[in-house]
């Protein structure tokens, strides 16, 4: 079907940023609905992770015939969850398999993102067997292994990207800990390229996390605006700005890094540049814009995976402009004058990394504890036949 190219989501596209869907379901694979966002709207990929799949699985009744059958073959809680959710990646890639494959695309969009389960956030070898594990069992190359990019995860993310496995960086808050990303995916091309092996296959992005920024730091700089004087000015001038002037901060990285002859040598090779990705682009503050994440940062070689929600609202009323590099020596400045309010941004994000960790593990303890009671139910159905 022919985008229409008035759309403002197709325009995007056109502008250079991939807009991703961060969603998932089986009603949305059923449906024709995710097909339809393909071919109209130009969804360019997907992302899922343990809350999305918590709603999914235990918030009706859409998977209890594959419960009830998965239990019935005496499958763990685990093993239950996994097939599930290995089933609706494996669909939601093969819906995307002509995006990857576009010649035009060159490989670069066309991702469906698994999350490896949080409780392994700190266990690196944990990490690294699940990534292979679910690697194999989704058996599509257009899968993308969403890796948190903690210290712990760090030499996951190289080792899975060293073994041809794309990756998903996902719960990165700092700018310092992505220009850590940004390098160990380099290092991870290089160690593949030394021993021989192609490197022109293999994609990868980094996931930004914005609009938790602002929802820790406004009612901070809200109560130093209420103190008045000078520090008052300034928080009100950083109201709202923050989790932006990072994300414009960490482009300009994006581009050091990726500009460097280092990288140089293995584009030469055929590598992609790893490119940074917006997530939680949907706003948390009525005070805001629904679209502030998203109007904000549309630049080349970029992606932001959106709520089915936010993607909505942007197709009625979305304006493209490429926005992502203006003000950069604002925003540059922003981040410098931050200690003058006793705000330190490195251990900002060290809380909402560890916060993030938890936003995560608490829906999947959920999603796993439902579907436990599912299974028992079934079974004890079973059992009374």
């Amino acid at each position: 079907m022919k985008k229409n190219t008035l759309n403002p989501l197709v325009q995007v596209n056109e502008l250079g940023q991939s807009i991703w869907l961060d969603f998932i379901n089986r009603q949305l694979l059923r449906d024709g609905n995710l097909q339809q966002l393909i071919d109209e709207d130009g969804l360019r990929g997907m992302t899922s992770n343990p809350a999305i799949f918590e709603k999914a699985m235990t918030g009706s009744n859409e998977y209890d015939d594959n419960i009830r059958q998965l239990t019935q073959q005496e499958h763990t809680t685990k093993e239950i969850y996994e097939a599930m959710a290995v089933a609706d990646v494996q669909r939601a890639c093969d819906a995307f398999l002509p995006v990857y494959n576009d010649p035009d695309n060159n490989r670069t969009d066309g991702y469906v993102s698994l999350e490896v389960a949080p409780t392994l956030v700190h266990d690196t070898q944990g990490t690294i067997e699940e990534g292979r594990r679910l690697w194999k069992a989704v058996n599509r190359p257009n899968l993308m292994i969403k890796v948190p990019g903690t210290e712990e995860g760090l030499p996951a993310i190289q080792t899975l990207l060293t073994e041809g496995i794309n990756v998903n960086v996902t719960l990165l808050f700092s700018v310092e800990r992505y220009r850590a990303v940004a390098e160990t995916y380099i290092a991870a091309l290089a160690a593949r390229a030394a021993s021989g092996k192609p490197i022109d296959g293999i994609s990868s992005v980094a996931s930004f996390f914005l609009s938790r920024i602002d929802l820790l730091l406004d009612p901070l700089l809200e109560k130093i605006v209420q103190s008045g004087g000078e520090k008052g000015a300034l928080a009100q001038e950083m109201l709202g700005q923050v989790a932006i002037a990072s994300a414009k901060t960490a482009y300009r990285v994006y581009k050091e890094v990726f500009s460097s002859m280092r990288f140089q040598e293995l584009m030469d090779k055929g590598a992609a540049t790893q490119r940074l990705l917006w997530a939680s682009t949907g706003n948390k503050n009525p005070l805001y814009s629904p679209l502030k994440y998203v109007e904000s940062l549309i630049g080349p070689k970029t992606v932001n995976t959106v709520p089915l929600e936010t993607l909505q609202i942007y197709r009625a009323d979305g304006k493209p402009v490429i926005r992502l590099e203006d003000n950069l020596e604002q925003a540059k400045s922003l981040l410098a004058r931050l200690p003058e309010l006793g705000i330190d941004l490195e251990t900002i994000a060290a809380q909402l990394e560890q916060e993030g960790i938890y936003k995560f593990n608490d829906p999947f303890e959920k999603l796993m504890k439902g579907l436990e009671e599912k299974r028992e139910q079934f079974a004890t159905q079973t059992a009374g036949l």
